[in-house]
């Protein structure tokens, strides 16, 4: 199954409450609210670096469709 945007959007939409957060922090919260194992795989192989938004995340994952 396709991972979507919205996918990902929804388990991180309170990640960036403390500030930016690094991938492998992103991964860590998408688990923590229950995303599928697909969804933090792919979170899990962002490049290395800091993220203030999930805008920053699309850069990285222009494949990912938007979704519903």
């Amino acid at each position: 199954m396709t991972v979507t945007r919205a996918e990902i959007a929804d388990p991180l939409e309170g990640a960036f409450a403390s500030g930016p957060q690094k991938g492998g922090g992103l991964a860590s919260a998408a688990e923590l609210q229950g995303a599928r194992p697909e969804v933090i795989e792919l979170l899990a192989r962002l490049p290395e670096g800091t993220y203030s938004t999930l805008r920053d995340l699309w850069e990285h994952l222009p494949d990912v469709p938007r979704g519903t």
